[in-house]
């Protein structure tokens, strides 16, 4: 049944909102949802007998939806709290030798490259920079080709995000996937998820990466604190983790005996000790109400349809460079203004109007991100004072 989901987000009532790709708005009944499961808790008793059927109900329930959500197994679903733990904390645990290569990105997260620098300075790596920013018109065929020029017997790591989280790219995983496989065996490719998770069906491309990661406080329109990770087969059966804790062992008894494998054989390794339970029933409910909104196919025609009217509408505006041509949008859509010397008061002035998109800071751009709640008067608006500004 359609259901009329802004009404029921507070943060949507007061303001034209456009930073989806940097924290979605909290419905009110996801909040309501972890409101009661805290409540649910407590009235178990939150350590008790009582408690643990609840607990893990909550856990398998989650991870079948997520796992449903990214077309893998959800034995290969960890839970854990962010981007960064997801993909910092496994990759980690990568049997690597001195001398070796660790391949990443000019459009990644800083907190993943400033990882990626210290795992290869502990581990006597190669750092390589694969350059994709100055590339003008990107391309599959362009994104491919810089990536192969950059392949060699010692490349062990490559990391990349599904999409860019600053042009707005989408990177072709498969064709990555064997590009890299083809170049080295037992090489991994290690995926940052988080612009694709409630944003693109990533169902059918998830099985191409070693791990992928994807967080619930972005697109997914979930609570902060929570995300997921798919890992192989091969990734579970050929890492350790880098930090331990209960959630890891396959028992708790008996940890004082010698034993060759401690760990639980599948996704759960990378578990570590107690987490926020009901920050899972938040996360479901704004799954679930997304989906009541629209359907699958029907969200990636509304994102394409807005994302374009926005392109179109700002590739009118003088001075006003847009990062990629129109056929390669999906729910971001970056933008330069090369006059515009402070881009923070730029930002703030279309605040004063209620209108929120953001800075990037590596490149210096103007990012603003359409979602399946975004209207097209919000693009409209978002438009003339742009304008407006700039005295157009």
């Amino acid at each position: 049944m359609k259901i009329n989901l802004r009404d029921q987000i507070p943060a949507l009532q007061n303001k034209y909102y456009f930073n989806y790709g940097g924290q979605g708005p909290l419905p009110n009944t996801s909040l309501e949802a972890i409101f009661e499961t805290w409540a649910t808790i407590q009235e178990l008793g939150p350590f008790t007998n009582d408690i643990w059927p609840f607990i893990y109900k909550e856990i398998l329930t989650t991870k079948q939806i997520i796992s449903k959500k990214l077309g893998v197994n959800s034995k290969n679903i960890a839970l854990t709290e962010n981007i960064s733990s997801g993909m910092v904390l496994p990759f980690w645990g990568i049997k690597v030798k001195e001398g070796e290569e660790l391949l990443i990105s000019d459009c990644e997260h800083p907190g993943i490259v400033a990882a990626s620098r210290e795992f290869c300075r502990r581990n006597k790596l190669k750092l390589k920079i694969l350059s994709i920013q100055k590339i003008k018109n990107l391309n599959d065929e362009t994104i491919i080709s810089e990536i192969s020029k950059n392949l060699n017997s010692k490349t062990k790591i490559l990391i990349i995000s599904h999409i860019l989280w600053n042009f707005g790219y989408q990177i072709p995983l498969k064709k990555i996937s064997i590009e890299l496989k083809d170049n080295r065996e037992n090489s991994y490719l290690i995926i940052d998820g988080a612009q694709t998770f409630g944003h693109i069906n990533i169902e059918e491309e998830v099985i191409y990466s070693d791990l992928y990661s994807i967080t619930s406080h972005k697109w997914a329109c979930g609570p902060e604190g929570l995300g997921a990770i798919y890992v192989s087969d091969r990734f579970i059966e050929e890492t350790d983790p880098t930090i331990i804790g209960w959630k890891s062992l396959k028992k708790e008894q008996g940890i004082y005996e010698p034993a060759d494998n401690l760990f639980h054989e599948d996704a759960r390794k990378f578990e570590v000790a107690t987490s926020c339970i009901p920050l899972l029933a938040g996360l479901r409910n704004s799954l679930n109400l997304l989906d009541q909104d629209t359907t699958e196919k029907d969200k990636s025609k509304t994102i394409r349809k807005l994302s374009q009217k926005l392109w179109y509408e700002l590739n009118q505006i003088n001075n006003i460079d847009l990062v990629l041509e129109k056929k390669y949008l999906n729910g971001i859509v970056s933008f330069n203004i090369e006059n515009i010397e402070d881009k923070n008061k730029f930002v703030q002035k279309l605040g004063e109007k209620k209108i929120w998109i953001r800075v990037l800071e590596d490149p210096k751009w103007f990012r603003a991100c359409v979602h399946q709640l975004t209207t097209e008067d919000e693009i409209d608006l978002l438009s003339e004072e742009i304008k407006n500004i700039l005295g157009e």
